[in-house]
């Protein structure tokens, strides 16, 4: 049997495959909650393009999900030591920065899937490969941060994604193991981070479609935020 499964096909078979029962659960949270990565994409093409560098699409997937230390490297690897970097991040970070001023982009389904996690008394974190301030300052802005127990940030960690050191950092500040929790990831790095870390990952994709790696790491692939709570909570009785 495939290791990645709709839940809309078969979600009695998922649901062995999660914790029983689910003690945490832990989000990425660009382009898992929040709605930035595409905006992530155009601010940076934008700067790259201002300067003179124009970024092809396939440099762009190559970088999503993966923190900014691995991502200089790569540009460097890719444009050559002429490659204007610090006035590149410069300026896409004043671009998407401003391109965020008036309001927080959310994916479909994250209030409804919070709250009812939350209500249910499930603890929440979140991993995150942003730095901080950014990342509190995100997910208060978008009326988020209340409903998590715990932030990992790129500061926490010594080892970013793809290593699972974020989120068995998460686990530990919930107090729980990490084979009883449920991460939620949508990048291809996020996905290995998690699965590494031993809990049950259900990917959400985004700008990536899973690959048959991920599909061999993944309890789930869903189609939105939508249908995690179903998977997650237990059936009512009577």
């Amino acid at each position: 049997m495939k290791a990645s499964i709709l839940a809309r096909d078969a979600p009695a078979i998922l649901r062995r495959r999660l914790p029983d029962p689910v003690r945490a659960v832990v989000f990425d949270m660009d382009g898992t909650l929040l709605d930035t990565e595409a905006e992530h994409r155009r601010t940076m093409a934008e700067a790259a393009a201002a300067l003179g560098w124009p970024f092809s699409a396939e440099l762009q997937l190559a970088m999503v999900g993966i923190h900014r230390d691995a991502n200089r490297i790569m540009l460097v690897e890719h444009f050559g030591a002429d490659f204007p970097l610090e006035q590149f991040y410069a300026d896409s970070d004043l671009l998407f920065e401003a391109a965020l001023e008036a309001v927080i982009p959310m994916r479909p389904g994250v209030e409804p899937v919070l709250a009812r996690l939350a209500s249910a008394g499930i603890p929440m974190a979140v991993a995150t490969s942003t730095e901080e301030p950014h990342a509190s300052r995100r997910l208060e802005k978008a009326g988020l941060l209340d409903y998590f127990d715990a932030v990992v940030t790129r500061n926490d960690v010594e080892r970013p994604k793809p290593h699972p050191e974020p989120y068995l950092l998460a686990a530990k500040r919930l107090g729980v193991a990490a084979i009883d929790a449920v991460a939620v990831e949508d990048s291809h790095a996020g996905v290995r981070s998690a699965a590494t870390a031993g809990m049950a990952t259900i990917m959400i994709p985004d700008l990536l479609p899973p690959t048959e790696a991920e599909l061999q790491l993944v309890a789930a692939v869903l189609p939105s935020l939508h249908d995690l709570a179903a998977l997650i909570l237990p059936e009512p009785q009577g």
